[in-house]
């Protein structure tokens, strides 16, 4: 049963949010670079991308928790199938969070991978594609003006649908106490995890799309 949601878009900590969630025993935790290590959950999303009716119960089965793409895309559904999990919304300054998107996971979607590359980093990377480039940002991602209002306006609508008491707003750099009292959880004794900067998501995609080849 999903007890935490992440409802926040990919470049906003959600790979951090992640391995805490973990850290504090919400797993195993989604997460879209999870799919390419789980890859018999990809006709379940690959059948909600295409519009079909999503059982929700069914593919979030095992999973406590849940953040980033593809699920933030439906965090409505979501949200309401799961009534009585928690909120996280996590956020970033809409320029930086521009800029790092432009320049990791944007071109790791759009950019084919190797003739080679294992099948399952294609249908992750086609998922991706129908679910966030040309879903929720209509194509347009490269147009700096619409993709920063997408963003925006994602951020304001959860805040606005969430009951407060449901929600935490939440900052990769403010560590572990917002997040420990949202959800009732003692603060660990060891540092907040930051994963996913550039240097290290380049690393991955490139382990990722190499994996399984010779």
């Amino acid at each position: 049963m999903l007890e935490v949601f992440g409802a926040g878009a990919g470049r906003t900590g959600t790979l951090s949010l992640r391995k805490a969630l973990e850290t504090l025993g919400f797993t195993p935790c989604h997460h879209m670079l999870h799919l390419l290590e789980t890859p018999d959950e990809l006709p379940l999303w690959e059948s909600v991308a295409d519009g079909e009716p999503a059982d929700w119960s069914k593919i979030y089965a095992g999973y406590r928790a849940s953040v980033d793409w593809p699920g933030a895309r439906y965090w409505r559904e979501i949200t309401a199938a799961f009534p009585n999990a928690k909120v996280i919304l996590t956020v970033r300054d809409p320029e930086s969070w521009y800029e790092s998107a432009l320049n990791s996971i944007y071109p790791a979607a759009t950019t084919p991978p190797p003739p080679d590359a294992p099948a399952t980093f294609e249908r992750v990377r086609q998922l991706s594609l129908k679910v966030v480039w040309d879903g929720i940002f209509g194509g347009r991602f490269t147009d700096r003006e619409h993709a920063i209002r997408v963003f925006n306006e994602h951020n304001e609508a959860v805040k606005r649908e969430i009951p407060s008491d449901r929600l935490l707003v939440f900052e990769a750099s403010q560590g572990w106490e917002p997040l420990c009292e949202f959800l009732g959880v003692p603060v660990p004794d060891e540092p907040f995890p930051h994963a996913n900067d550039r240097k290290q998501f380049s690393s991955a995609m490139k382990e990722q799309s190499s994996a399984g080849r010779a």
